[in-house]
């Protein structure tokens, strides 16, 4: 005959299984916090950034901005907040606007975390700081990132460099130009911002067509149609509210530069905020073929899977 038995777990037991369950929960819970990017950060960072886009800056304003950001960074590193790669992303592009040794080797030291922490970051914002760090101590740069203007009247010049510390590969890998490149990108900047004509003829059809005609001039050009200045005037253009006419300069930035992975990542950015979705989504996936450690486009892609 089967007998069935009954089995009361002891008290002491119940309270084992209990403690245990509650232990495994909370080890859970920090371990889902600590892969969490920290919204308050990103807040900040969107902040510091969107400040930079605007038409007119108060710099004693932003300063001060940056200042007050930049205390909040290093009380939320002290209390173990910053954890994630974005995280330490975000820290150091807080940290590159300061005006100090402090905070440019800050800069320095989240974004290697950043980049050890996802190997997708774009290593030359890890290039820019170290020569900004180089920089502000009165050293010469290494990567060539920095240029400088000495007086409202003065030409723009690369800062100095030191060309033997880092080969033209070890550039390309960290997404700088060639030592040529920069010479190149030094004559650009001297050169009258295509953004004087937009203001001029308040027109991006006008500034369109003027800047494909200017584009044929090769050399001759007197105005800086660089991929660069396209996208800044675009971005002007956008954070005026003015985002589908800004999309035909975005646009036009990747015909003229098929190559420029920051111009189809710039382009999907607007057409994602047209709700253009699909020819945004295309637009990022060309940004990561052209560059495969842009991580801004491969997680807006791996969002949208």
């Amino acid at each position: 005959m089967f007998v069935a038995l009954h089995f009361q777990m002891p008290r002491f037991m119940k309270k084992f299984f209990l403690g245990s369950s509650l232990l495994v929960l909370l080890s859970s819970l920090t371990a889902l916090a600590q892969t969490q990017d920290n919204a308050e950060l990103e807040k900040m960072y969107k902040a510091d950034q969107d400040a930079r886009r605007a038409g007119t800056i108060d710099w004693p304003v932003l300063l001060k901005e940056d200042s007050t950001r930049q205390v909040r960074v290093f009380e939320l590193i002290d209390a173990g907040e910053v954890r994630t790669g974005k995280d330490y992303y975000h820290s150091a592009m807080i940290f590159q606007h300061g005006n100090d040794t402090v905070a440019s080797a800050m800069a320095v030291k989240q974004m290697k975390k950043a980049i050890e922490l996802d190997p997708t970051m774009n290593k030359w914002l890890l290039a820019a700081a170290i020569d900004r760090d180089l920089m502000r101590r009165n050293q010469p740069q290494i990567y060539g990132t920095q240029f400088v203007k000495m007086g409202d009247h003065a030409r723009w010049e690369r800062y100095k460099i030191d060309p033997t510390q880092v080969t033209d590969e070890e550039r390309k890998a960290y997404g700088v130009e060639t030592l040529a490149e920069q010479e190149a990108k030094e004559r650009n900047m001297n050169l009258v911002a295509v953004s004087a004509y937009y203001a001029e003829s308040n027109s991006v059809d006008q500034t369109v067509q003027f800047i494909k005609a200017e584009k044929k001039k090769g050399n001759k050009s007197t105005y800086n149609i660089s991929e660069e200045e396209i996208n800044t005037l675009a971005y002007s253009v956008m954070s005026a509210g003015q985002t589908t006419e800004a999309l035909k300069l975005f646009k036009l930035n990747t015909e003229l530069y098929p190559k420029g992975f920051n111009a189809f990542d710039s382009y999907g950015e607007c057409l994602m905020q047209l709700g253009q979705k699909k020819e945004a989504l295309s637009a990022y996936k060309k940004s990561v073929e052209l560059n495969p450690q842009n991580g801004n486009a491969r997680q807006i892609l791996d969002a949208n899977k």
